[in-house]
Parts: C-alpha cells; sequence; structure tokens
C-alpha cells in the first residue's frame, strides 16, 4: 500500500457527484473505460518507441510517434515531457514550452521539466518570466537541476542587463557540489559585458583546469583577447578551440569575423564557407559572406547574401530576439544594405537597447532622417555624443512612462498634504474614501469617523462607516450612523436603504422591511429597495411574495443581473439546485465587470457542486470581465486548486495580495489559500500586511501562527495562538495552534492535551480527526484511536471523515479486513469519494486481489485522473494483476508527478524490470534506495539484487 502525505493512505481526491448508477449506466462505463484503457496501451507503446529514437537521436522520428501517442492519450506526461524536449531540440522554442506547460498543469513535478522550460523562454525571449513563473524557482529542486537551472538564469539576467543578478546565479550555482567547468564558462561573457577582463580570464582559465582541452572552454579564453582588441592572440585561441572541436561553429564565426578585420579576405571566405557547412543557414556566416562579397565589389552576391539573412531572421517573431543584439543587429544590418529602413528601424531599435552607446546609434539616426524624423535622429546623436563626444553618433530614446488612473497611495499623499494645510472635513473624508479604496479599513474608519462627528452632512463618508462597520459586525454603530443620516435627509431613499441594509443585519426585519418601505414611496424605482423587500421576504420565508417581486423586476428589465442573481438566492433558499445554478448562469451573462457577484457565486457553487472544470471556466470568464479586482483573482484561484493547479495558484494569489491593499479580510483569504499552493512565503507576506491594519484580526493571526510554524519559528507561533485563544476563548482554534506547536517541538503530552481541549470545546469530526491522529502516534498499534472513532460513530454514523480515518487507522495496524468494511462503508456515504476508493484498492493489493484492486483504482481514475497516488495504486495494481502495459503507463506518469516518492520509483522499477528494461529499472531503484523510509524498502533491495 503507497503511502503519500504522512501516515495517511493517500492524498486528498477530489470526490465525483454522488449517486447511484444502474446496471446500464455501469455497463456503459465499463465498456468506456475498456476503450479509455487501449488507447492508453497504444499510446503507451508509442512513447516506449518514440524514447529509443530519441536516444539514437532520430528526433524527427520522435516527435511523429510522441504525437501519434497523444492522439491515443493526451494525458501521458511523459510524452509531453519528451516531446518538449524534442521539439526544443529542434530549434521550436514555443511548441516545446506548450508542451511543457501542459506537463504542469496535469501535476508533473517541476523538476522534470524546470530546465528545458526556461530555455525555452530564453529561447523566445522570454527572459523576464524565467524569474516569475512558480515553476522556476530554484528553491526545492534536486542539486543538479537547480544548478542547470540556476545558469540559465544567470543568463537570462545577463541578457536583462542585470550583471550582479546574473553573478548572484552563478555563484549560487558553484556553491553546489560539484564544482564544474559550466559555472566558469558562464560567467566569461558576463564578465566581459562589464570590461572585466582580468575576472573573465580567470573565469576561463578556471574552466580550463577543470575540463582541458574543452572546446567552449579554449572558446571563451580566446573571446578575452578578442575584446581587448590582441586580434593575432584571439585568432590562435580561436584556431585550438577548432582543433578541439572541429564542429564549434562560434569558433569558426568568430575566427572568419576576426580574419575579415585582419584583412584576410581569403581566408576568411573558407571559414565562412566551413560555417555554412556546419549550418548552412547560420545567419552570421551568410553575413560574413555578404561582407566579403561587397568587399571584392560583387554587388549581386552581397544582396544575395543579405536577402538570405532577412528571409533567415524575419519569420522569428522578433520578441524571440529582442535579447539577443547580434542577430537583431544582423537583420538591421541586413536591410539597411538592402535599403528597407522601415524593416531595419524595428530590429536596430531593439539591439540599441541591448547595446546602448554602441556605433549602432549612427545607422539608426540615419533611418530616423530617413523617415523623416529629425527631432528624435538628433535626440540620438545627442546621447551618443555625450559618452563618445568625438564620434558624433548617439542613440537610447527613453520612453517616460506615467501612472493613469487608479493611484491611491498617491492620493492619499495628496490629501495628507492637504490636511496639513486645511484640516477640512471634506478632505478628511476624501482621504478617508483614498485608504478604504487603497485596502487600508482601519485608518479609513478614523478619518471618516472624524469627518462624520465634525460635519454630519458628510453623507459619503456616513455610508462609508455603515458599511464598514457592518463588514466588520459592529451592526449597533452602523445602524446609529444609518438613524442619523435619514433624520439629517430624511428626503434622501440612499439613506432609507442604507438603514435597511443595517437593521437586516441586525435581524430587526420589521425595521428593516419598514425603511424599504420608506424608499420606495420616495423613489418607486429605486432597485436598492425592492431588493431589500425581497430578502427580507426569503429572510421570513414568504418565497412566494420574493418570488412575485422578483419576476416583476425581470419582466421590467430581463437583464436585470441584481434580480437574477436573488433569484438564485430564492431557489438556494427552496432548495431547487438544478434552479440555482441556471439563475446564477443568466446572471453572469449580463453582469458587468463593475458588478460580479454572481460570477462569484456561480464559481463557489460549482466548486460546492464538485464541478471544478466547470468552475474553472466561469472563473476565466470572470477573470475577462474583472482581471485586476483581488477578489476575482481570489476566486480564480480557488478554482484552479480545485484543478490541481497549484503553480498557477501561486502567481494568481501573488497578484491578487498585491492588488488588495492592507484590507484584512481579503489578505486573509489569500493568505489561507497560498497555504493550499504551498507557498508559505507569500502567505507570510498577505498576512504581514494584513496584521498592519488590523494586529487583533484572529483569522490573520491564525494563520500567521501556522506560516511561522511552517518557517521555523515555534516562539512567534505559539505566541500568536495563545493571542486568538485570548480574543476567541470559547474557540478549539487557539488549542489546535497550541498542539501544532506541541508537535513541532516533539512535546506529545502537551499537543494531546490541547486536542482534547480543543475537542471539548467544538467537538466536530475535524477536532476528532486530529486528536484521532495525535493518539495514533503516542499508541503503536492505534488502538485507542480506534476506540475513540467507533465511539463517536456510534452517535455520528453518516460521519464520511471519521469513517475514512478509522479505516486509515485500520489498516496502519495491518486490520485489512476490518479497514475494508470501514471503507466500504464511507463508500455507501458518497460513493465516488476518489481517496475511499484508492485507499480500498490499496487494501484489495494487500489482500492479494489485485484485479479488483485494479478495477476499483480504475474507477477512481476516471474521477480524478491527475491524483498521483491514484495513478500509482492502479499501476502497481496492474502490475501484480499480469498487465504490463497499462502498468508501465501508470507508472511512468506517476513517477514524473512525484519523482521524490520511493515507493513509485520502486514500483516503476519493478515494471521496467519485468518488461526487459533492466538499465532503466536499475537507475530507477538505485534513486528509490537512496531512503531507507519506504513501506517495500525490503522488496526493492531484493530487486537490486537481481539487478546487478
Amino acid at each position: 500500500m503507497t503511502t503519500h502525505r504522512g501516515d495517511e493512505m493517500s492524498t486528498l481526491g477530489r470526490p465525483g457527484s454522488p449517486g447511484w448508477r444502474g446496471p446500464a449506466a455501469a455497463a456503459l462505463l465499463a465498456l468506456c473505460a475498456a476503450s479509455a484503457q487501449a488507447d492508453s496501451v497504444k499510446a503507451a507503446r508509442y512513447y516506449e518507441d518514440a524514447l529509443k529514437r530519441f536516444e539514437r537521436q532520430d528526433i524527427d522520428g520522435a516527435v511523429i510517434q510522441l504525437k501519434n501517442a497523444l492522439q491515443q492519450d493526451a494525458r501521458m506526461l511523459s510524452v509531453h515531457v519528451l516531446l518538449g524536449k524534442a521539439l526544443l531540440m529542434r530549434s521550436e522554442a514555443a511548441a516545446a514550452e506548450v508542451e511543457f506547460n501542459e506537463a504542469l498543469s496535469q501535476g508533473i513535478n517541476r523538476a522534470e521539466v524546470a530546465v528545458p522550460l526556461a530555455q525555452a523562454l530564453v529561447a523566445q525571449g522570454k527572459q523576464p518570466e524565467v524569474f516569475k513563473l512558480p515553476a522556476l524557482v530554484p528553491d526545492g529542486l534536486p542539486d543538479p537541476v537547480r544548478k542547470a537551472l540556476l545558469l540559465v538564469r544567470a543568463a537570462a539576467a545577463s541578457d536583462l542587463g542585470e550583471p550582479s543578478r546574473a553573478q548572484a546565479q552563478i555563484d549560487l550555482a558553484r556553491a553546489i557540489p560539484p564544482d564544474n567547468a559550466d559555472t566558469w564558462l558562464a560567467e566569461v561573457p558576463l564578465r566581459l559585458r562589464a570590461r572585466q577582463f582580468d575576472l573573465a580570464n580567470t573565469a576561463a582559465e578556471q574552466a580550463l583546469r577543470l575540463a582541458p582541452g574543452n572546446g567552449e572552454a579554449l572558446y571563451q579564453k580566446a573571446t578575452v583577447p578578442h575584446v581587448q582588441g590582441r586580434l593575432q592572440e584571439a585568432l590562435k585561441g580561436y584556431e585550438r578551440a577548432i582543433a578541439a572541436d572541429p564542429r564549434h561553429l562560434e569558433a569558426q564565426l568568430a575566427r572568419a569575423g576576426l580574419l575579415i578585420d585582419l584583412g584576410r579576405d581569403a581566408d576568411a571566405l573558407a571559414q565562412a564557407q566551413s560555417a555554412l557547412k556546419l549550418a548552412p543557414s547560420e545567419p552570421r556566416a551568410l553575413y560574413l559572406t555578404a561582407v566579403l562579397a561587397e568587399r571584392r565589389g560583387d554587388a549581386a552576391s552581397a544582396r544575395t547574401a543579405l536577402k538570405a539573412v532577412t528571409e533567415e531572421l524575419d519569420p522569428v517573431p522578433i520578441e524571440f530576439i529582442r535579447y539577443r543584439p547580434q542577430a537583431l543587429m544582423l537583420n538591421g544590418l541586413a536591410h539597411f544594405g538592402l535599403g528597407e529602413m522601415e524593416k531595419a528601424k524595428p530590429y536596430l531599435e531593439y539591439a540599441q537597447r541591448q547595446t546602448p552607446n554602441s556605433p549602432l546609434s549612427k545607422l539608426l539616426a540615419q533611418v530616423y532622417v530617413a523617415e523623416p524624423n529629425l527631432d528624435r535622429a538628433a535626440d540620438v546623436l545627442d546621447t551618443y555624443l555625450r559618452a563618445y563626444p568625438g564620434d558624433g553618433q548617439a542613440l537610447v530614446m527613453m520612453a517616460t512612462l506615467q501612472m493613469a488612473q487608479g493611484r491611491h497611495a498617491r492620493a492619499t499623499a495628496l490629501m495628507q498634504e492637504a490636511l496639513k494645510a486645511k484640516d477640512a472635513p471634506e478632505f478628511r473624508t476624501a482621504l478617508g474614501l483614498s485608504l478604504l479604496r487603497g485596502g487600508q479599513s482601519g485608518d479609513a474608519i478614523g478619518e471618516l469617523e472624524k469627518a462624520f462627528q465634525r460635519d454630519p452632512r458628510q453623507t459619503y463618508a456616513g455610508m462609508a462607516l455603515v458599511s464598514l462597520y457592518l463588514r466588520a459586525g459592529q451592526t449597533a454603530k452602523a445602524v446609529a450612523i444609518a438613524d442619523r443620516l435619514v433624520r439629517q435627509e430624511p428626503a434622501n431613499p440612499t439613506a432609507w436603504v442604507q438603514l435597511g441594509v443595517a437593521r437586516r443585519s441586525a435581524n430587526n426585519l420589521p425595521g428593516a422591511r419598514e425603511a424599504y418601505q420608506k424608499a420606495l414611496q420616495l423613489d418607486p424605482q429605486l432597485a436598492e429597495a425592492q431588493l431589500g423587500l425581497t430578502r427580507v421576504d426569503i429572510a421570513e420565508r414568504k418565497f412566494d411574495a420574493a418570488q412575485a417581486r422578483l419576476a416583476a423586476m425581470l419582466k421590467a428589465d430581463e437583464k436585470n443581473a441584481d434580480a437574477l442573481y436573488e433569484m438564485a438566492l430564492l431557489s438556494e433558499a427552496r432548495g431547487q439546485a438544478a434552479e440555482v445554478q441556471r439563475w446564477l448562469t443568466k446572471a453572469t451573462d449580463v453582469s458587468t465587470s463593475r458588478n460580479t457577484r454572481a460570477d462569484q457565486a456561480l464559481i463557489a457553487w460549482l466548486l460546492k457542486q464538485d464541478q471544478a472544470g466547470a468552475a474553472l471556466e466561469a472563473a476565466k470568464r470572470l477573470l475577462g470581465k474583472a482581471p485586476d479586482d483581488p477578489q476575482t483573482l481570489i476566486a480564480y484561484a480557488r478554482a484552479q486548486l480545485a484543478n490541481r493547479d497549484a503553480n498557477g495558484a501561486r502567481a494568481t494569489l501573488t497578484s491578487a495580495a498585491r492588488r488588495s491593499g492592507f484590507g484584512a479580510d481579503p489578505l486573509a483569504q489569500i493568505a489561507a489559500l497560498q497555504l493550499d499552493a504551498r507557498d508559505p512565503a507569500g502567505a507570510a507576506y498577505s498576512l504581514d500586511k494584513a496584521l498592519q491594519t488590523a494586529p487583533q484580526h484572529v483569522g490573520a493571526l491564525a494563520l500567521s501562527s501556522t506560516v511561522a510554524l511552517q518557517q521555523g519559528n515555534p516562539a512567534l507561533a505559539e505566541k500568536q495562538a495563545r493571542q486568538v485563544i485570548q480574543l476567541r476563548p470559547q474557540l478549539a482554534l487557539g488549542y489546535t495552534l497550541l498542539a501544532d506547536v506541541a508537535q513541532a517541538r516533539r512535546q506529545p503530552a502537551q499537543a494531546l492535551d490541547a486536542l482534547r481541549k480543543a475537542h471539548e470545546l467544538q467537538p466536530t469530526s475535524g477536532s476528532l480527526l486530529a486528536l484521532m491522529r495525535a493518539l495514533g502516534q503516542q499508541d503503536g498499534n492505534g488502538k485507542t484511536a480506534q476506540d475513540l472513532a467507533e465511539r463517536w460513530l456510534k452517535t455520528h454514523p453518516s460521519d464520511l471523515a471519521a469513517w475514512k480515518a478509522l479505516g486509515d487507522a485500520q489498516a496502519r495496524a495491518g486490520s485489512f479486513p476490518a479497514a475494508r468494511r470501514s471503507y466500504e462503508t464511507a463508500l455507501k456515504l458518497r460513493p465516488n469519494e476518489v481517496e475511499t476508493l484508492n485507499n480500498l484498492a490499496s487494501v484489495m493489493i494487500r489482500q492479494g486481489e489485485a484485479a479488483a484492486a485494479a478495477a476499483t483504482a480504475e474507477q477512481a481514475l476516471s474521477l480524478d485522473p491527475r491524483n498521483v497516488a491514484v495513478i500509482d495504486t492502479a499501476g502497481w495494481a496492474y502490475h501484480l494483476a499480469g498487465n504490463p502495459d497499462r502498468a508501465l503507463q501508470l507508472l511512468r506518469d506517476a513517477r514524473l508527478r512525484e519523482p521524490g516518492n520511493p515507493e513509485i520509483r520502486y514500483h516503476l522499477a519493478a515494471a521496467l524490470a519485468k518488461a526487459g528494461r533492466k538499465a532503466e529499472a536499475k537507475e530507477e531503484l538505485d534513486v528509490a534506495l537512496r531512503s531507507t523510509a519506504f513501506d517495500s524498502h525490503k522488496e526493492a533491495l531484493a530487486l537490486s539484487q537481481t539487478l546487478r
């Protein structure tokens, strides 16, 4: 039985829709499953053939077979990874990126694709993304992968003109043993760009010491005297590099260019032609032949060569080569030489950005003159002259970006300056509203209270206070302010609506109805008052009255998003689930970016109904409406997490935290999701912001305690847990946090006491499971925990989580028949619960029923095809049942998703050995046996003996 989280039997899965299927439906499902398995087997065979082709460098053949595999089964992770690598070798970087991202979206462990994905991004000119994508964060990767990724990041930073950052990446890579030439070779061009020639030479020497006779090291060493103008020394260096590696293209091109500079045109032409034999379409070699042709007066040949350069580079999106000044310069020069100024311009501009104050400025100035754009040409020349006063050419036109609307921090600063000159209530209202829009609700309340106290006619301040008090649960204060507003402005219907909202929140339904009716007397068409009455009707269970009111509103305007939304709430109150989704969908179809609550509600409803895919689509539609709204981003992240896209969720939540200002509630929501997405650093950032505004926010304190513990600070975690207990002594939450601290400190007795107190305060399924886990750790056979669960289930027989926990405890104790009964009981409560199906399959394996286990695991797999625990269980069951093709396909997939799991590695090794791929099996087994803490360690050792 495979375990994947602590001592649990499997990871949590996404349950499918509950319900019983009849015999016909079951037969149809079985037929579909058999067809899907057949396709998967075909796909696996295509993959194995592609792998063999790839190993013998038949890249084109491998790509064909991999695409055939995807036609059979588009979910095979191993296919996406190998296809991405093959496409990258064919210089199809964009297509390679698609495959790597698809693998990540399907749950592959990022260590498998981090380096080639970074290389694909760099090849497309997406250097900034190398530092932004969560999948490309070096921390947490195995040392060899981390080292390689750091070197790609160093090159990307250098391309971006950030030499210090690039060197820092190289230093980090070099600190990872063993030391090798790669880190020193990466440093040479970086030092040359900074004109640190001695350091560049030292780095090249170090590379040669570690890799004597290496062609690349010899080439890099020769570049140092070349840049310094020591041409003869450089020429000899390039010749040594070519002698060591006759196929070293860079050395051949550098030597050809150097020979042109030395006036040795015949030798240069021979060297350029040699380079073209290695790479017939190499633009640099073609350009060198054009230069040589022009020198000998062969204008036609020169033009032909220049045209060949542009034909090679024009189809490449300019974004792909934006950080490749040599390629940009080549195409710019080629178009310039052909008299194609408009085409030359973007390439020269891009190249100039990469190499400011270079001689390219002269060419670009000529292009601007040809437009004509004399002012721009003058700017280029002026800038260049400041750097090189004796040359007369310059380029660098800096675009000055200005912040547009929505700069709330700036607005706040301006109003604070205004208050220094005059402390006026209207200024404080403006300051309070800007603070509120910037997410600083705590400071906003203070400023708005001052404004309203000094001048009750500050209506905006009063209404904002009502909303803020209601949000904070201070209904009495909200009602008092709303009463004051209507006394001051009795003819203002909006003020009466605010009073109705406040009274309804205080559960004063008759008072709320009176306020809404008064608003309608003042303005019979006021929709907010009509909707308020509808909510009162629903709260008083006067469903028919609410239905009639909403129907009348929709008759007047069938696209009234608010009325459609309230119809959904009414349907939910009536228990009409299908109608809820229908009305919410209608509301989202007509709602705008300023009113997205229906979209938010639809996403939440779909997630509640276990429709993760549909929720993600709804979230994408919402993102299109309001891409910068924090609540939109939060909803999108929830949908991403439900679809197991943790990488995407982390990026979304980082963006949400930045856009949320200092609002404690949204930041606490974001932090909780960041923890779900395994981003404790991001959660810490969000919580720090939240607690700056609201230091007694219980939710933020609780989450901050959890984060502090994850980051190795139990003292802070305990302090914050005790703050939670002080603020909310009636809640179990604080004691649960104390238990976590005690467990981290290896104080089991204290942890157990805290969990007992938590269960005593709030006896829930959650507190029961936490107490069971603690008891199980102290009781070797788990009997005490099992007894606790059995007592609970006598009074809570429908507690699904408790039945699952009991089954887990029984399985850990080796009581497989009892565990099977518990899991089967749980499945009666929820037939399509993935985790339970997987655990039941694992028990069946232990009971020697591999075929039945495979069928059960296949059922779980059909519900959650990305769940690595299920994939592994199914693969192992098929292996034991004698179905090698299906077993190998599934176990390869599981290994790609969780390469650090030794149990999975062993399972794959066993299947590979049985399939006759002993070398690959030994490789997998060697990695597995680096760990001794997995169930099948003895079996893995025994298998290892057979592979020697």
